[in-house]
């Protein structure tokens, strides 16, 4: 058993190995395989197919430099996705005492406070002032 690990290690001396989208490949895997089992449809064995080789080719590759920027997009489009969902929940969550906006010139989003009329409101981002006007809201 010793001699196999021995081996293995040595094989995979050099190789990039598993990281964050080797990860969401392998659950992509798991899913679409779900789906082939309830569905049956043929599409999905070849999807899982495409994944598999995508996945092993990522793991067994020597060039380095573009596996990582690979996993770099990756990752920059998952905190997109997850920074969407997260906003969304806080937005619920404060639906009655917060109003979320804009800012108007460096588009960040704003958290204030639920009062009703027409503010000035200075972005902490830009430093710039811009005018909104709340329909709902405490007086």
């Amino acid at each position: 058993m010793e001699k196999f690990k021995q081996k293995l290690l040595q094989f995979m001396y050099g190789r990039y190995g598993n990281d964050q989208l080797g990860t969401a490949l392998l659950i992509a895997y798991i899913v679409l395989l779900v789906l082939q089992i309830v569905s049956g449809w043929p599409l999905f064995s070849v999807l899982m197919t495409a994944d598999v080789i995508w996945m092993f080719y990522r793991c067994f590759s020597r060039n380095i430099a573009a596996r990582r920027r690979e996993n770099d997009a990756f990752l920059r489009i998952r905190k997109k996705f997850l920074d969407f969902f997260k906003l969304l929940r806080d937005r619920i969550r404060d639906c009655r005492t917060h109003v979320y906006h804009k800012c108007p010139h460096c588009r960040a989003v704003l958290r204030l406070p639920r009062r009703r009329g027409e503010h000035s409101v200075r972005c902490p981002r830009c430093s710039k002032t811009f005018n909104m006007c709340v329909f709902f809201g405490r007086k």
